[in-house]
């Protein structure tokens, strides 16, 4: 079983292409005859990483594939690592704003993502799409989700786990004068994470970090 989660519109938004995306890669996977669900979460510290718990519990997946928004960015964003800290620039959409706050008290100072990102990232370079290793997930609500997977995900077996960032949708990049990618090519790059994962027990050993 695969599970994508995305987010709701926030930041004035009226879409968000990360829940879009998911929808649309979870009927790609299906329809490669893979058992695959995609679950939208709120835009909140704290009830993001519930409804994740809430869905991992009712659907049991292999692979967790969680996906936010990161507008600005130009590629899809294979994130390496999710970090202690809620530090929100904004806002979220239940209007919370934590500063300098755990994820979880006492937690780890970070987790890796136990994707095999290069791997991924060879895969979805592939299919033509713009797509990095990214060594941050940013401090906001994306990054919180994250670091709750992760933590969720410690000391089991049989689960694993990661965090991907999309770009702008096409649509909205038009709008916001920026860089984007269509929904149609997040969705082809979200399946191939997923099944790139599902076949690749360790991952491959690649060059893919970053000078700053």
């Amino acid at each position: 079983m695969i599970l994508l989660t995305g987010f709701e519109p926030f930041g004035g938004e009226t879409t968000n292409p990360s829940w879009l995306a998911a929808q649309q890669g979870t009927a790609l996977l299906r329809a490669q005859g893979l058992e695959a669900a995609a679950v939208e979460v709120p835009c909140v510290f704290g009830r993001s990483v519930d409804a994740l718990a809430d869905a991992m519990d009712r659907h049991r997946p292999d692979v967790v594939l969680c996906v936010g928004q990161a507008g600005g960015r130009e590629r899809i964003s294979l994130e390496r690592v999710a970090i202690n800290i809620d530090d929100a620039r904004i806002p979220d959409n239940a209007g919370r704003r934590p500063v300098d706050d755990a994820v979880v008290p006492d937690g780890p100072v970070a987790y890796f993502s136990t994707l095999p990102i290069k791997a991924c990232r060879e895969a979805v370079a592939a299919l033509g799409v713009p797509v990095e290793v990214s060594q941050t997930a940013g401090t906001y609500v994306c990054n919180h989700l994250f670091y709750g997977l992760m933590h969720r995900l410690a000391g089991r077996s049989g689960t694993r786990g990661g965090f991907v960032h999309v770009p702008y949708s096409s649509e909205q990049a038009e709008a916001n004068g920026a860089r984007g990618l269509p929904v149609g090519d997040m969705a082809a790059a979200l399946a191939a994470i997923a099944t790139t994962t599902a076949r690749t027990p360790v991952d491959v050993r690649v060059s893919a970090g970053a000078e700053h």
